[in-house]
């Protein structure tokens, strides 16, 4: 029901623009959020936006470098990412939670299939 896309391979301080598009209007009720998971690593939460766009929270590692929004008509989030690290590498998966306001691991009620961004250093 969540497909993800944008990922690549960029070198260090570039950019990438991730989109998630819902099949279906399940997700406009709903929180949804970014997370991430490299190789050898548990997933982790990257950004969440809620229902309406009004609220949007990030893991300190995304903070000032990447921002999350969404388009209800268009049943899509985006993931914009900016100043790119190699610790930025890993599967970026987008995901509905159950709750309207802020996405968690625990409250995933929808995972997308993860889209592989690589940065070169």
């Amino acid at each position: 029901q969540l497909q993800a896309s944008g990922g690549g391979l960029v070198q260090a301080g570039g950019s990438l623009r991730l989109s998630c598009t819902a099949s279906r209007r399940t997700s406009s009720n709903n929180a949804m959020g970014w997370f991430r998971q490299a190789p050898g690593k548990e997933r982790e939460f990257v950004a969440s936006i809620s229902w309406n766009g009004g609220t949007t929270s990030y893991a300190d590692s995304a903070k000032g470098r990447f921002t999350i929004s969404r388009d209800n008509a268009k049943n899509t989030m985006y993931l914009q990412m900016n100043s790119l690290k190699p610790e930025d590498t890993a599967v970026y998966y987008c995901a509905t939670d159950r709750g309207p306001v802020r996405a968690t691991l625990s409250g995933i009620a929808y995972w997308g299939q993860g889209t592989q961004v690589t940065v070169s250093s």
